[in-house]
């Protein structure tokens, strides 16, 4: 038995002995009950819940930030995505709830069409019907050179085949310049707006294939009149046959040869009159579950209610097995889950007039407060009624206290989940001091992460060595932890929305070719599983002979890698001494640099203080002839130095992150500067050899696990050597709660916010009134 399979052991008994928490409501469990049945004051009136990490405010997008936190709040305000990550197959889908069918096909040049048919029940929180104007508008806004001038990091939709010639046309606009509309492009001719229910994409053949493609269509609402008010979105041309092609932003008041829609009108928008109180932070008019009342930037205290306008969240591919309750039939009757229907209330039917049920779970919490947690007394609030949920709790110290609590009937309880992201140490790559992945790895040599990781996580986490969380895909297929993704071509069915390919032999074809996924007998699955149990292996045969290095701490390799890399000077230029002199020294374009690094950190993090502690880092790093200097930052300000929205200050920064759903670092490690690339490449990496493999794995047929996979392993292996950071550890997150909060659901959910959809205030069972029902 392998020391994770031990550790998984004790981790999973202690779950069961501690953590009760049923992942579905039982058959004959109470759904919300009805005001008048429940003692009105016995149960909260708000959900106040907590997180580690403040908020910044940035509820937007992430073109501003992307703090967790203010991730979470974005699924809370903001819904109607065309796409959805499904949990249970492991890639992206479209929400049936907003897309109702979608033709596919591929033109003679390569390029990819797909049309969709909307749904004609979505409505912003205002009342206002959502159409295919409106996702015209946020692919437009997304991708605006204006939002670059105040601030932001524009989408990069290098998959439109004019996305290039159309964004050089608005920098002709923004510059004054003079417009020549027989060579500019002053639309967008890759999404086509065919009618207020009708939006046409066309991928670009060069970008294809991409392993997430339908990610590609990721496009939430966002209402023009709150964001760019004065202008619309109309045709970018209507064609010799009347048809209409592309988009654009123009002014809604024709007759003003001003454009209205700029810059300075967006900072005023977006940011408001003192930076939150705008679109960014609190808008007006949304399309989530919820709404956002009032925020509070020195307290990052944050206000929700219900958004009476939202018609309901499809979950069903986020739930385990698929279901969202056990208890289906009661849920419908108290309205707690709903059937989707067309605007005018009729029952969805498919082309054969037969009902199509897509289920919906709308919220039942009226108000939501989000606000920072405080570790060391998180767990008292909610035991004391003053908190109600904690995400994402980490410390160990936090974590076992909770425990406790739960063990003790203190009023808290719990629910693990393994965490899809890490905590490293990132470097400032294009630094002098940092440059050579030499001296990256004898840093490396001298950390004793899985020390450091057990003092802040205890039993809790895992040292990892690459790119990778403990809930990556990826990675749980390569440590036995999921079912290989083979299965018989005779059992591909549909995905929840209505999806047509031009050529369905094509199609099948097509998934034929994919390698080791779809199979026609069983010896096929034979050598399919064959395969998978190849790549398995060579990750880590469980002998000790693994893929990656396990840099553990060696002060010897250290030093050597030190020397060859030519650092063998002190600080007067003379050969270094070790035991004599404090630092080593090298000449660098004539300059002498020392490697007296800084690392900046979250302000209060005790990892930095174990990082000081004999033996962890701190003192090994003295050792090799390396000084290190810690400058503890508020995080705010640490995010803004990580997202390079200002200038570095230091050699390397610790922080933890979480990762999208899809994984591409061939924009995290892209050396492409050519479009813009470096603003996305937080570490300054410049290894070709890393961002090739990066987009090697991007270029991957849909379907083809078992080559993304693959790919993903020598992606991991070049990021191993190179260390563009140094991954230390990743962990389970544990979430903790009053017992009063029922039917949460965290586990194969991206985030609280979405969890809490599927939650309710009531008493305990045996306090609850009977169900008359």
């Amino acid at each position: 038995m392998s020391k994770w399979q031990r550790i998984l052991g004790v981790l999973l008994a202690m779950m069961m002995l501690l953590a009760s928490v049923p992942l579905a409501a039982a058959e004959g469990e109470d759904l919300p009950a009805d005001p008048a049945e429940t003692a009105e004051a016995e149960l909260p009136e708000e959900l106040i819940v907590s997180h580690p990490t403040i908020t910044k405010g940035d509820f937007f997008t992430e073109m501003f930030g992307n703090d967790t936190a203010d991730i979470d709040v974005r699924a809370l305000i903001h819904g109607y995505n065309l796409v959805n990550w499904d949990q249970n197959q492991g890639t992206y889908v479209f929400d049936p709830s907003v897309v109702r069918r979608v033709v596919v096909r591929t033109n003679d040049e390569g390029d990819r069409e797909y049309l969709l048919e909307l749904a004609d029940n979505l409505k912003f929180s205002n009342g206002r019907p959502i159409t295919a104007w409106d996702y015209a508008f946020s692919i437009l806004l997304m991708m605006s050179p204006e939002i670059e001038e105040i601030g932001g990091k524009i989408y990069r939709a290098e998959h439109f085949p004019n996305y290039k010639d159309y964004i050089a046309c608005r920098r002709k606009v923004m510059a004054g310049e003079e417009l020549n509309l027989e060579e500019d492009l002053d639309y967008l001719p890759d999404v086509t707006v065919l009618s207020d229910y009708q939006l046409r994409f066309w991928l670009d053949r060069d970008f294809l294939p991409y392993f997430f493609e339908l990610g590609l269509l990721m496009t939430v609402p966002y209402p023009i009149e709150e964001i760019a008010p004065g202008c619309k979105v109309t045709h970018g041309i209507i064609d010799a046959n009347g048809n209409p092609l592309g988009i654009k932003i123009v002014n809604e008041d024709e007759s003003n040869p001003e454009p209205v829609y700029t810059a300075e009108l967006l900072r005023k928008t977006i940011f408001g009159t003192n930076g939150f109180d705008g679109y960014n932070t609190l808008p007006q008019i949304v399309s989530g579950p919820y709404t956002i009342t009032s925020y509070d930037p020195e307290t990052a205290v944050a206000h929700f209610e219900i958004n009476p306008e939202f018609k309901g969240a499809w979950m069903e591919n986020n739930l385990p097995d698929g279901s969202v309750l056990t208890n289906w039939q009661k849920a419908f009757d108290r309205g707690y889950v709903v059937k989707d229907t067309d605007a005018n209330g009729n029952p969805l039917l498919d082309e054969n007039g037969n009902e199509i049920e897509v289920w919906l779970v709308k919220p039942t919490i009226e108000k939501i407060m989000f606000t920072v947690a405080d570790n060391d007394t998180v767990i008292e609030e909610i035991a004391a009624g003053e908190k109600h949920l904690v995400n994402k709790v980490t410390y160990q110290e936090t974590i076992m206290k909770g425990l406790t609590a739960r063990a003790e009937g203190e009023g808290v309880e719990n629910q693990p989940y393994p965490r899809i992201g890490l905590a490293f140490l990132t470097f400032t790559y294009d630094w002098p001091t940092v440059h050579e992945k030499e001296v990256r790895q004898a840093i490396a040599w001298c950390m004793d992460r899985d020390a450091l990781m057990k003092m802040y996580c205890g039993d809790f986490g895992w040292m990892i060595d690459g790119y990778y969380g403990l809930e990556q895909w990826e990675y749980k297929l390569l440590r036995d932890k999921s079912f290989y993704p083979v299965n018989f071509l005779s059992e591909l069915d549909g995905l929840g929305t209505k999806i047509e390919y031009e050529d369905e032999d094509e199609e099948v074809k097509r998934l034929m070719r994919l390698r080791y996924r779809y199979v026609q007998d069983e010896s096929e699955m034979q050598a399919a599983m064959d395969a998978w149990d190849y790549l398995r292996l060579r990750w880590d045969d469980g002998e000790g002979n693994t893929l990656l290095t396990h840099y553990t701490v060696d002060l010897e390799k250290a030093a050597k890698l030190l020397d060859s890399a030519g650092w063998t000077l002190n600080r007067n230029g003379e050969p270094f001494q070790p035991g004599v002199d404090d630092v080593r020294c090298k000449m660098v374009n004539g300059e002498l640099v020392a490697l007296d690094l800084s690392v900046m950190y979250p302000a209060g993090n005790h990892m930095a203080e174990f990082m000081q502690e004999p033996g962890m880092f701190v003192d090994n790093l003295a050792q090799v002839g390396i000084l290190l200097t810690f400058v503890p930052t508020p995080m705010e300000e640490l995010l803004h130095s990580y997202y390079r929205e200002t200038p570095r200050t230091t050699d390397m920064i610790y922080l933890a992150t979480n990762f999208h759903v899809i994984v591409d670092p061939s924009i995290t490690y892209s050396t492409d500067d050519s479009l813009g690339h470096q603003v996305w490449n937080n570490t300054y990496s410049d290894d070709e050899v890393l961002f090739e493999r990066a987009v090697s794995m991007r270029r991957t047929e849909p379907g083809d696990i078992y080559g993304y996979v693959e790919k993903w392993m020598d992606f991991q292996d070049r990021y191993n050597d190179v260390l563009p950071t140094i991954p230390i550890y990743s962990n389970i997150y544990y979430d903790f709660y009053t017992p009063l909060l029922k039917n949460y659901v965290i586990d194969g959910q991206v985030t609280w916010s979405q969890a809490i959809l599927l939650s309710y205030f009531a008493l305990d069972a045996e306090e609850e009134p009977a169900d008359e029902g």
